[in-house]
């Protein structure tokens, strides 16, 4: 499971959208979300080579949004599905 956290021009863009469109292209589960700092949040899981695979695909997608980024490991969550959340 990895946490991300997004920063740029990444809010207003459908970044959520298509953050959840993409998921739907892979085996993984979790979240997107804005955060009231501008930052999106991304939650994902799944195996490693797939969740890698899914963020180098939105990488590549959004490249035009995206300013910078961090990541960390962080324990499963046990979701079921990727959805956006408020």
């Amino acid at each position: 499971c990895k946490r991300v956290l997004y920063w740029g021009r990444v809010q207003g863009v459908g970044f959520r959208y298509t953050t959840r469109s993409l998921a739907h292209g892979y085996q993984v589960t979790g979240f997107v979300r804005n955060l009231v700092n501008g930052q999106v949040e991304l939650v994902v899981e799944g195996e490693s080579d797939e969740v890698a695979r899914f963020l180098d695909a939105l990488a590549e997608r959004m490249r035009d949004y995206i300013k910078g980024h961090t990541s960390e490991d962080r324990d499963p969550g046990g979701f079921q599905e990727f959805a956006i959340t408020p």
